[in-house]
């Protein structure tokens, strides 16, 4: 028997962390892989660090690794390409690095707290999803619930087979939260790991562009841009995740909540993510 069209209302809102929740412009993993990499004699640009952001660290790393200038640059230094136990090694180094960073790194975005509330006005169970592992979340879940932060249910890389772009950290989620049907909730993160995580859940998806990755910026760094600069940083950034399959970008978390009404409506009409 074919199951009937779910229509709606949203049930469940389920957050990135860097980037999207604390860590405006996600500065802390960027800074860590690149002294990684420096600490084993290879220079990297925040560019190369950023692009796989949103995967599980281990994951990430590895990406970096395999670009063909980094690899280049490793063969050059070490007389190899890197194989899978300097992986392991880097992401033991990374390890401690990215845990100090956090410290620094953890403040909430402006506009999150704010959206969390309307979350719970409106009745949505709040879940988190990252590419941090347990230890690293073990410093920034009490430095975000010590500024007033506390989701529902937060499911971190290490708890799953594969983190992002699979969907097990959102299916996970809705087991800890209570909710089905995957088209109850939206996903919603910085990245393109976060978008493809979402879609493969089967999740509603909104992509956070002023605040997170793709622009990687500081919240004082963007505001000295200059507005048409930063215009045009905006539209690339959100044109990215809407080419990554995101139904809705915003500038920020805090913007979310109107689209909210929009996907309650194409819910009521019978459509599905």
């Amino acid at each position: 028997m074919a199951r009937s069209p779910y229509l709606g209302p949203l049930k469940a809102v389920i957050l990135d962390w860097a980037g999207t929740t604390v860590d405006f412009g996600s500065i802390a993993p960027v800074i860590a892989f690149v002294e990684v990499f420096a600490h084993n004699g290879v220079q990297i640009t925040q560019e190369q660090a950023r692009a796989p952001m949103g995967k599980h660290k281990r994951d990430h790393i590895a990406e970096i690794a395999a670009m063909a200038p980094v690899t280049a640059a490793w063969r050059e230094k070490h007389g190899a390409p890197p194989g899978d136990a300097d992986i392991d090694a880097m992401f033991r180094q990374f390890v401690p690095i990215q845990m100090e960073c956090l410290k620094k790194h953890s403040e909430l975005i402006p506009g999150a707290l704010a959206a969390a509330a309307e979350f719970r006005r409106r009745g949505l169970k709040i879940g988190g999803t990252t590419g941090y592992t347990a230890e690293m979340m073990a410093i920034l879940e009490p430095e975000a619930a010590r500024q007033g932060y506390t989701p529902d249910a937060s499911v971190n890389a290490s708890e799953v087979s594969a983190g992002r772009p699979a969907p097990w950290m959102c299916l996970l989620n809705m087991i800890r939260l209570g909710v089905y049907p995957a088209e109850a909730c939206v996903k919603i993160g910085d990245t393109m790991p976060d978008i493809a995580e979402g879609l493969n859940a089967g999740m509603w998806t909104i992509g956070v562009a002023r605040t997170g990755n793709e622009i990687g910026l500081s919240e004082s760094d963007l505001d000295r841009l200059p507005p048409v600069e930063l215009d045009a940083r905006l539209e690339r950034a959100r044109q990215k995740l809407l080419d990554a399959g995101a139904h809705y970008a915003a500038d920020g978390v805090g913007d979310v909540p109107p689209l909210l009404d929009e996907i309650n409506a194409r819910l009521s009409g019978g459509e599905r993510p």
